[in-house]
């Protein structure tokens, strides 16, 4: 089964900015939706942004303007830019593999947005 681990989280002031990174341990981006969700406490997780397997790019309502998935084939691995940020950005961020296997999760890496 592949294997997804995020890196980059941090805190940061808000309107700072960080980039994160998703390493897949093989090449997937081909196979089914590959993306970012996050959860704050107390909420349930939602859908940042993702690719589906053509392409195409969905974000949420929230994150439009701001931030920017992107991936890279070669190197396995997805980014997630975040610009911005605000306090309601605050969650723990997941990278996310979706086909008709099932979903594949990370372990998730928290980002803090606070003065």
């Amino acid at each position: 089964q592949v294997q997804l681990v995020e890196s980059g989280g941090g805190l940061v002031q808000p309107g700072g900015s960080l980039r994160l990174s998703c390493a897949a341990s093989r090449d997937i981006f081909a196979f089914g939706y590959m993306g970012w969700y996050r959860q704050a406490p107390g909420k349930e997780r939602e859908l940042v942004a993702r690719f589906s397997r053509d392409g195409i790019v969905t974000y949420a309502d929230s994150v439009k303007g701001r931030f920017t998935i992107s991936r890279d084939k070669a190197r396995k691995t997805l980014f997630l830019q975040m610009n911005s940020l605000k306090p309601e950005d605050t969650a723990v961020y997941y990278c996310n593999h979706s086909s008709n296997w099932g979903p594949v999760w990370g372990r998730g890496t928290q980002v803090t947005v606070s003065s």
